[in-house]
């Protein structure tokens, strides 16, 4: 895997495994008859010894967009090993979110993990989750606010970087015109990412926006821009499911141009393998909802937490093409990459 953009960046992150594995030798190593036993036997079963607790992760899944089915199956792994009921709620409603935080709130959760997709409408719930003394973390979105509204430590990618990566990457294949699809209005992620390709892309970038909860207009959208462009080259979605739709739009079109996104899931490895798809920039999703949820568990028990609560944990970028996508088509088989 091309490490370029990962080396200086997942050093926290590495801490923090090795934290949790110190931490879990800890819990298995008490000393003395039977204690000494049920740790160990605690520890063999992959699980957590210490009180049970609730934690909430909020996040702005859109209906059927996989790429959060990671996210929730990496936290949902942390639960399991750490003694955590695990409460997910997802919206792309930005008040509806605000809602589900409130909701956590009221519940009394013991940690609340969210993504920040839109800042400014989550700014005033998370300030009262964090004055009722509830730790929260930030995970995937949110990387240029998280501190500034509170959060205790946050989990993934700089977007503006990942995005100046991929228009790098389009300079070094002789790109010379790329759309750029953005499918949700308002996502602060996406449009640092397609900023961060017109930064660095030597070519012409055009913005195209698509209803990314209608996939069927996705594809005619994209169709129709290629038909009425022939001048685009490459076409850059930001996520899975609208790159494999942006496969069916170029051969509908008639298009030439090649296709290359941002995030992951088992079928866009197999589109890769193909070459239906240029290349892929990878977040790890499943380590965003992992970290997140292992973290509130640290910060509780131990009063561990990454970064000093200055520096983020950087998950991503990490490209993913022809060259090494047999590596990483296996773990997204299994849906942890």
């Amino acid at each position: 895997m091309d490490r370029t953009f990962r080396s200086r960046r997942l050093a926290p992150a590495v801490a923090l495994a090795a934290a949790v594995a110190l931490t879990l030798a800890g819990c298995s190593s008490s000393s003395g008859g039977k204690k000494a036993e049920e740790s160990a036997s605690a520890a063999s079963a992959g699980r957590a010894n210490t009180p049970r607790m609730t934690v909430a992760l909020v996040t702005h899944q859109a209906p059927g967009d996989t790429f959060w089915d990671i996210v929730r199956k990496g936290a949902e792994a942390a639960a399991a090993k750490d003694n955590i009921k695990l409460v997910y709620s997802a919206d792309p409603n930005a008040a509806n979110q605000a809602n589900f935080v409130q909701n956590a709130i009221d519940q009394k959760v013991d940690g609340i993990a969210v993504t920040l997709a839109k800042p400014d409408a989550l700014k005033a719930v998370v300030g009262k989750a964090v004055a009722a003394g509830i730790p929260v973390v930030g995970l995937n979105s949110g990387l240029a606010d998280w501190k500034e509204l509170g959060l205790l430590e946050f989990f993934g990618q700089d977007e503006s970087v990942a995005g100046e990566a991929l228009g790098n990457r389009l300079n070094d294949v002789g790109a010379e015109k790329a759309v750029c699809v953005i499918h949700e209005q308002g996502n602060v992620g996406l449009t640092q990412r397609c900023d961060g390709v017109r930064k660095t892309f030597k070519g012409t970038t055009e913005i195209l926006y698509v209803n990314g909860t209608d996939m069927p207009s996705v594809k005619s959208t994209i169709t129709a821009k290629l038909k009425q462009d022939g001048g685009i080259d490459h076409v850059v979605t930001l996520g899975a499911p609208f790159a494999l739709t942006a496969v069916q739009s170029v051969a509908d079109a008639g298009s030439e141009a090649k296709v290359a996104t941002f995030d992951l899931n088992k079928d866009l490895t197999g589109a890769i393998q193909k070459g239906d798809i240029e290349f892929a920039v990878d977040q790890q999703p499943y380590l965003q909802g992992y970290l997140a949820v292992d973290s509130l568990w640290l910060y509780k028990n131990n009063g561990n937490y990454s970064g000093g609560g200055v520096e983020p944990v950087l998950t991503g970028p990490a490209f993913v093409d022809r060259s090494n996508v047999d590596k990483v088509a296996s773990f997204a088989a299994k849906g942890t990459r």
